[in-house]
């Protein structure tokens, strides 16, 4: 199994912030956001490779980043250089996918999330399915899920349905970008793009591979954080407390 981080976007709703860096470097709590990710993973024991997916205009950041930690871990630049050339969350999966040949399990997530529990929860909830999975937790608030990927499940947990930003939420279900593929899910990947897939957003791929495939989602155990602007991120810095086990 590998893990796959989407870490290209420019964050600029964080200016000045994140001009000169990217938001997944930035500290809460004396580590970086993406050491809090990475090291609760690694913490299962069942990854062999970090795959962290850059722009052009980070890759540097990142490079030094990765000679730091002890984890195997490959930066991959993706060539864009603004916010309005980026390929998108589903073009760069596809960009790691096919750079480097993968061909295995992959935990996919966004660099710019912390949570309030391990992520070896979700791992080895993958595992027992046996398929492509996902998360959820219930929002209540009507104005987050129209900026969100929503999902509906039947009583199993399978994912029957998803969409991004709906006008009309079908459920209160909402998804959060970590995502695991199943090995014979990735080939999957380059063809929703072919056939009209969105790019953009990461669960995109999600809505077209659950008409294709068994996808499950996970009620996530605790909390999520999304540090999506200046506001959001001085308050993690306050009140995170780091992944309970």
């Amino acid at each position: 199994m590998k893990c796959l981080i989407l870490a290209a976007g420019y964050a600029t709703r964080l200016y000045p912030l994140t001009e000169n860096m990217p938001k997944p470097l930035l500290e809460v709590k004396g580590k970086t956001i993406l050491d809090w990710l990475v090291d609760d993973v690694d913490s299962s024991g069942k990854i062999e490779e970090y795959i962290v997916v850059s722009n052009h205009k980070f890759y540097g950041n990142f490079k030094s980043w990765a000679e730091n930690k002890k984890q195997n871990i490959k930066v991959l630049d993706d060539g864009t250089t603004s916010n309005e050339n980026r390929l998108g969350a589903v073009k760069d999966i596809l960009f790691a996918i096919e750079k480097l040949s993968l061909d295995c399990d992959l935990l996919v997530m966004a660099g710019d999330n912390l949570l309030d529990f391990s992520l070896k929860t979700f791992v080895d909830y993958a595992e027992k399915k046996s398929a492509s999975c996902v998360m959820r937790y219930f929002e209540p608030s009507r104005q987050k899920l129209l900026k969100c990927g929503v999902l509906t499940v039947d009583e199993s947990g399978r994912v029957l349905e998803m969409t991004e930003k709906s006008p009309n939420p079908a459920t209160n279900w909402c998804c959060p970008p970590f995502y695991f593929y199943r090995r014979e899910d990735l080939p999957l990947v380059g063809r929703s793009i072919a056939e009209g897939c969105g790019a953009d957003a990461p669960g995109s791929f999600i809505a077209y591979l659950c008409k294709k495939r068994a996808v499950y989602a996970m009620q996530m155990p605790a909390a999520r954080h999304d540090i999506g602007n200046l506001e959001s991120y001085l308050q993690i810095q306050k009140s995170y407390r780091g992944i309970v086990l």
